[in-house]
């Protein structure tokens, strides 16, 4: 296996001596297909957005990392991801793999099929359920409902015999299906890796299922009911992995495999969750996802983080971002404006990653609307402690910058 590793915002070229024409024009034909939205293709190469996580071409692994500062330690920003998507929920490590997430050589998807693979292990030891469906076959004994347009199409010539539908109990079932098919992805993806020995043993003891093309509907429709709760990690490490398959994409011949998050979302995720941690038990309040009609029917305006104290509401939006000369944006402050007419609220902050220094709260000049005096002011917030370490007091830091400024 070949792997490269790069930064965020880094380029990727045909002169770096793993990649090639073909493996360029699959990771296109990849960001063509999901609107273009993870990088821009540049001359010879490709240039990358905010996101990051892992893409897989065949054997070859493309690891993007995050970075908000000069500091180009893979093992340490690696890390970073690593504890980020875990404190968000994004990547659920309890008993099953923890020990492995802390190892430095692991890049991501090894950690995600290897999660799996301990879900179906699991999953194997204690009991496979087993549920009824529906079956269509010929046979020699007449049971169930005779389809007779399919008796007269299949046994014309063998009267002996019935085609009929009947009810099975047995392991061949939608839900099982779908873990087989993820299951079938990641046995091509660690061919010739430290898992390829556990994926083989896992599918020899999953029972032999049925094939089928998988959709996002399909996916969508498979529930869970009371005998089946223990398949929940399962199936949700099941769809990760088949939605974010790509086999054959345009009729590429490459098959790829792309794991990747937004770092503004998962920034704003981990933000929210920690102030959440510092806040609990306490009479602060502190929501995400809160939103509002804006304009028309469906147009509507969500700030990332609104904070409620008492009667004073006071705005959060974060930015995966270095602003130019520490200072905003033009459009960043006028997005504030908005969420602090629309919260009536005197103070809202634009909170940045890293090591700048923060502003105090400044007046907005045009107050004559509604007698509010509107304040926003910039923040900076260190992902890592001074021992280069994801910083576990970030939110006490953060609420501490809001409140006693």
């Amino acid at each position: 296996m070949k792997q490269i590793t790069l930064f965020e915002h880094d380029r990727l070229t045909l002169t770096h001596q793993y990649m090639n024409q073909e493996k360029l024009d699959a990771l296109l034909r990849f960001n063509e297909f999901h609107d273009n939205k993870y990088f821009d293709g540049i001359a010879k190469g490709i240039k990358l957005k905010q996101f990051v996580g892992i893409i897989q071409v065949e054997d070859l692994t493309i690891e993007i990392l995050p970075k908000v500062d000069k500091n180009k330690e893979e093992n340490l920003w690696r890390e970073v991801l690593l504890q980020m998507l875990k404190t968000t929920g994004r990547l659920k490590v309890e008993s099953t793999g923890a020990a492995n997430v802390n190892r430095q050589n692991l890049n991501l998807l090894e950690i995600y099929f290897e999660i799996y693979l301990k879900e179906l292990q699991f999953l194997i030891h204690s009991g496979l359920v087993k549920q009824y469906r529906k079956n269509t076959s010929n046979s020699t004994v007449l049971k169930g409902k005779l389809e007779f347009a399919g008796n007269l199409r299949h046994n014309l010539v063998h009267k002996e015999r019935f085609y009929t539908t009947h009810q099975v109990y047995d392991t061949n079932h939608q839900l099982h299906q779908v873990l087989n098919e993820a299951l079938c992805v990641v046995d091509q993806f660690t061919k010739g890796t430290r898992l390829s020995d556990a994926c083989k043993r896992i599918k020899m003891n999953f029972p032999t299922v049925s094939r089928i093309q998988i959709n996002e509907k399909i996916l969508n429709n498979v529930s869970l009911n009371r005998k089946t709760i223990a398949y929940t990690k399962a199936l949700e490490l099941a769809r990760l992995i088949l939605l974010n398959y790509s086999p054959d994409i345009k009729s590429g011949k490459e098959k790829m495999l792309a794991l990747l998050f937004d770092m503004n979302i998962l920034w704003e995720e981990y933000v929210l969750t920690m102030l959440k941690k510092t806040c609990r038990g306490s009479e602060i309040i502190v929501k995400g996802q809160a939103s509002k009609k804006f304009w028309g029917t469906y147009r509507t305006i969500r700030p990332d983080i609104v904070i409620q104290k008492g009667e004073e509401t006071i705005i959060i939006d974060t930015k995966w971002k270095k602003p130019k000369n520490s200072q905003p944006s033009i459009e960043d402050l006028r997005q504030m404006y908005t969420y602090a007419r629309f919260w009536n609220t005197s103070k809202v902050m634009l909170l940045y990653p890293g090591d700048g220094a923060s502003s105090p709260f400044k007046l907005y000049h045009n107050n004559q609307f509604d007698g509010v005096e509107h304040q926003c002011k910039i923040s900076f917030a260190s992902v890592l402690d001074d021992d280069k370490k994801l910083d576990k007091w970030i939110g006490n830091k953060i609420l501490y910058d809001l409140l006693e400024s």
